[in-house]
This record gives structure tokens, sequence and C-alpha cells, in this order.
């Protein structure tokens, strides 16, 4: 057989081992994910009581060092932790951080933020700006969604890490989601 008839074999034959190698370690389904590599029972339990344990890739690392050192004064609240809970959150915060996890969306977000700035707020991010900026204020002060923090309310499987606009249902102004409704502009 010839050269010119084996290489395009071959070709297709490495393309589609080497999918099937991707699909088969999971690192398809982290597209659009914002779910970290591993989990954290401390970090659940602890962030998770009080609001949604949002994902670590949404922020980088100097931004998650600056707010667990400041968990006396967490919005206004007092969130402080025993030392070695802290400890252990802040290092699985750092570590699944947007600019040293394995998240590739988490990438984009690092990358978006000067390094020069250190955002405490996952909305005070251009990353977040971006990614709302055609929702009207009116879509935010609705009864069921009432806060820029309150990501649940709109993307359902924000839970899971997934932030995808597959599945985001904005709630209408009497509080129920509409599955399916695309529009994001106020009604």
């Amino acid at each position: 057989m010839s050269l010119k008839r084996i290489a395009p074999v071959a070709v297709l034959v490495m393309s589609v081992t080497a999918t099937g190698a991707l699909l088969a370690s999971g690192a398809g389904s982290e597209r659009g994910k914002l779910s970290p590599q591993t989990a954290n029972a401390g970090f659940q339990s602890e962030c998770g009581a009080c609001h949604i344990a949002y994902p670590p890739a949404l922020l980088p690392a100097r931004s998650w060092e600056k707010l667990m050192a400041g968990l006396a004064d967490h919005f206004g609240e007092d969130a402080s932790l025993d030392a070695d809970s802290a400890r252990e959150i802040t290092a699985y915060l750092v570590r699944e951080s947007g600019d040293r996890g394995v998240s590739r969306k988490g990438r984009k977000v690092a990358n978006s933020i000067p390094v020069s700035d250190s955002p405490l707020r996952i909305t005070d991010t251009q990353w977040f700006r971006h990614e709302h900026d055609e929702i009207v204020p009116a879509v935010w002060r609705r009864a069921a969604i009432r806060s820029t923090a309150n990501c649940g309310a709109c993307h359902n499987g924000a839970a899971e890490g997934d932030y995808s606009e597959r599945r985001v249902a904005i709630p209408r102004d009497t509080g129920g989601a509409v599955a399916g409704q695309t529009s994001l502009r106020a009604r």
C-alpha cells in the first residue's frame, strides 16, 4: 500500500482514538462548567450554609485569600471560622481558583481581571458584567431574584457549577421561573 493511501486512514484512526480518550477522561464534560476538580466538605458546609458555594474558578487566588482574611466583616456579616477550617478552605479556594485551577472557563474569568485587582465580589468582575450586560436593572429587582449574587435564581445548574446559557430561565415578575425563556430583558 502506498503512503498516500495510508496517511488519511492513519489520521482518521488517530483522531478517533484521541476523541475517545478525551471523552473517557471526562475532559469534554468540563466544557462550560465551573465546578471544581475536587469537592471540599468544609467549603460546602461553611460557605454553603449562607449562600451558594460559588465555584472557586470565579475569582483568582489573590481574591480568595483576601476574602478569607476578612471573614470577620464578610459583606456586613461575621463569618469567622476557626483557624483550621479557615486554613483548609483557603487552601482549597486558592488551589481551585480561576488562575490556578483546571477550568478553562475559570481561566477566562481570571484573565479578565487585571493583576493589580483583587475583587471580592464576583459581580464586580469584568467577566460577570460582560456575561450579564443585556440584563436590565428591573430584572435584578424581581422578587425571585433580588440580587446579582443570587445565581441560582436564573442559572438552574448553578449548584453543580453549570452556568451555561442553555440552563438559564429568567423568573418573571410573578416570581416563577419560565423554562426555556430566552429573553433577558424586562417585560
